[in-house]
Formats: structure tokens, sequence, C-alpha cells
């Protein structure tokens, strides 16, 4: 009888034993960890494979320990690599319809998300998407119907909620980009037809957002709304993103002088804009409201409009708060300039009453020269690509007209992937970057 337990044991050990080792394997392979399992060789992971794996991998660690292993591989050439990225991440089978109750977590905190997904949808083509931001009192599930209707089967709509439809804050910030962030990981979009629009106080984000990040977008359509004039010095980043303006002549909620005064701004910027004012009101809303015979006007325009990736002149306007990179340019260091808090419309500070914000535009003035203009930047850096110069022959560079550097550059696998993993966008890729400080004036 002992004899038998004792078998009994020995063979439930080996059934353990062999469950672990497979599981184990399933997780070195998951991992992409080059270690062989039950007396097995292992294969290396595809180059695809784990090149998404990095791009996506939440854990640090881990991404930097699937990078170093890329830029080992023989077979990760750059013209490879770039290939790869341009083909963007493999989609499968996805939620269509109205999806009113998903959701995107920001900082820890989870907000509910409503999507309209063509019925039609298929992994293989590429859809525009409308981000569209509610005005107080709304949610987003109550603009999916309003929207849905005209946009038709080429578009995919998200709406995030915000409470009180603050749009105006960091965190309102941080939503919209992950909401991008998020669809374009389910869904396959084209990321040069990336649309941000918003009524009201959503109207309101759309002008904030859309200004920091406006390199993010093929266009702006805020609605109903305005924003401070200590906020105009940044519609200078709009250099390359359309905006296109609807304000009720009769709106006592947000005053239509608002919108003209923002259009008469990007008008002496000789920038890109659509203004349409109309006299319509409602029974409840009065003339603060966005009439549904707009939309089609705006459907049409959405449907005209692509984003320029890599566009030869770059113009960015920056407080402390956003030194981020915006297109190929970044600004890294300032003078003392101002800072918002959490608060993106925040008036409290004296440098941002003053408009004290730093400036940077960049221009391809000729075949591989750049000119860098500034103002209270100490130091930027350009990220480069074929698109925008020969890497095969010497780049020359000026920074407010003296020689800032000339010589050659080298394009790299391990900076091309960070910047991949930094920007998420298929349509920007940069081999190469160089960081620029700028001389000192004396005081």
């Amino acid at each position: 009888m002992r004899a038998s337990l004792r078998t009994i044991h020995k063979i439930h050990f080996r059934r353990r034993a062999f469950l672990f080792v497979s599981l184990t394997c399933m997780w070195m392979v998951a991992l992409w960890v080059p270690v062989a399992c039950a007396g097995e060789e292992s294969s290396p992971p595809d180059l695809a494979s784990q090149i998404w794996h990095y791009l996506t991998t939440q854990d640090s660690v881990q991404a930097d320990s699937t990078l170093a292993s890329i830029v080992q591989r023989p077979d990760a050439t750059l013209q490879a690599v770039q290939d790869i990225l341009r083909n963007g991440q493999p989609h499968g089978l996805q939620p269509v319809g109205m999806l009113p109750d998903e959701q995107v977590v920001v900082r820890d905190r989870p907000y509910r998300l409503s999507l309209s997904i063509p019925q039609s949808y298929e992994p293989t083509k590429q859809y525009a998407l409308v981000v569209c931001l509610h005005g107080a009192g709304f949610t987003g599930e109550a603009y999916l119907d309003r929207w849905k209707s005209r946009l038709g089967e080429e578009y995919i709509l998200a709406c995030p909620t915000y409470p009180a439809g603050a749009w105006f804050t960091r965190r309102a910030e941080d939503l919209v980009l992950a909401t991008v962030q998020l669809v374009r990981e389910r869904y396959r979009i084209d990321p040069n037809r990336i649309f941000l629009s918003g009524m009201s106080n959503g109207g309101i984000g759309a002008w904030l957002i859309g200004m920091h990040h406006a390199q993010l977008f093929a266009g702006l359509a805020p609605m109903a709304s305005g924003i401070d004039d200590v906020l105009f010095p940044f519609l200078e980043n709009l250099r390359t993103t359309p905006v296109y303006i609807i304000h009720g002549s009769q709106d006592q909620v947000m005053p239509v002088e608002l919108s003209r005064k923002l259009a008469g701004e990007l008008k002496h910027l000789d920038y890109p804009f659509i203004y349409r004012e109309h006299d319509r009101t409602h029974a409840m809303a009065g003339g603060h409201f966005f009439p549904r015979e707009e939309l089609p006007d705006l459907v049409k325009w959405f449907d005209t409009q692509r984003r320029t990736p890599v566009p030869k002149t770059v113009t960015v306007v920056r407080d402390a708060s956003h030194l981020l990179p915006f297109g190929w340019v970044r600004i890294d260091a300032t003078d003392q300039i101002a800072s918002f808090s959490e608060d993106l419309i925040d008036k409290r500070d004296d440098s941002i009453r003053q408009r004290t914000y730093a400036r940077l535009t960049a221009q391809v003035t000729g075949p591989n020269r750049i000119d860098v203009r500034t103002g209270l930047v100490r130091q930027y850096t350009l990220s480069l690509n074929d698109d925008l110069v020969d890497l095969a022959k010497p780049v020359v560079i000026t920074t407010n007209g003296q020689p800032a550097f000339e010589g050659l550059l080298t394009p790299h696998v391990d900076t091309l992937l960070r910047q991949a993993r930094l920007r998420h966008d298929p349509a920007q890729l940069f081999p190469v970057q160089i960081t620029v400080s700028v001389p000192q004036r004396p005081s």
C-alpha cells in the first residue's frame, strides 16, 4: 500500500513538474527571454515582435532590456526597423458600433470613454479619428448620437468624459492624450487624420490642448468657446495645424467676441483657419449651442485635411511645464519663463500675465541647412530624418544667425526606437538627434 502511494505521489509530482516547466516556458516566451525550456533550444523572437514589445510594454526595465537585445541583432538594420515602424502595429478584430461605457486610466484613475466604431471596421484599413470634448453639464456619451449620424463609416469617434467639463486642467490634458493613444492601440488610425473638437468648455480644451500638442492633430474645431489674451502667444504653434471655428452671434455664455479675436489673431499670423458665425438660437441654450446644420460642412472640412507630419518650418512657444517634443524640435532649457500649474488657464503668475514664454522657430532653408531662431531658450534638440536633410551629407545648423553645427550626423537604430516609444507616431520617425546650446548674449 505504501509503495502504491509513493508511486502515485511520484506521478503527481512529475505531472506538477511538467506543468510548472510548461508554464515557465510560456512565460519566458511571452517575455522573449532567451532561455531554453525542458531541454529544447529556444529560438529568438522575430524582429517585429520584439520591436512592438519594446514600444508597448509599461515596464521600463523590461523595455531597456528589450531595446538592448534589439540593437544587437544583425537583422535590426535601420531600414528594416523603419519599415516595421511605418507599417504600424498589427491590429486584430475589435468591438464595433456604439461603445458608450469604455474606460481610459489616467494617473491611476479611471475615466469613462464613449466610442463609435464603424460597423464596417476592418483592422487592415486606416480610419480618421475625431476626439470630441463635451461642455459643462454633459458627458461624452451625450455627443455620440449628434456626431455619428454625420461622420459616416470613415471615422472613429472618441468622446471622453471629464468632471464638470473642466478641460482646462493638466489632468484633462493627460486624458485627451491617453484617449488618442488608447484608440490607436486598439484600432488602426491614420496618424495624419486625428482631429480635436469641443463645445463650450470642451472648445476651451480644444484650443488649449490643441495648441500645446498641435503637431499631433490634422486640425482643431473649437465651438462656442475662447481663451484669454495671455494665452494668444501659443497660437503660434498652429503654423501647420488648421482651425475651424464655430460660434453663435447671440451667444450669451461665451461672447462671440472671444472667437472673433482669435480669428483676427490667426489672420494676423497668416495661419490657415475657417471662421463660421451663425445666428441660430436654441429653446434651452439660446445662442450657446452647436447647430446640427453646421456639422455637414465641418465633416467636409475634416475630409480634406491631412497633417503634414514633418513640416520644413516649425514654430513652438512653450511655458516651463510643457518642455516636450513638438514635431522635430524640443526646447530643453530656458531662461526664467512662465509655468502653468494644474490649471492650464492660470493667471496668478506675473510671468503668465506678462506672456513670458520661450519661443523657437526651426526652418530648413536650403539643402542640408537648418536655421533656428530662439527667444529665452538656452538649449534645444533637433530630431532629424531623411525628409528634412540628406543624412549622408554634412548638415549645417545656425542659431540666431550664428554657426552652431556643421558636420555629418549618424543615424542610430537606438535613437529611432527611443523616439518611436516616446511619440507613438509611425509618421514621425527620427533616427538622429542633435542637442545645441544657445550662445548667451553678454548682460
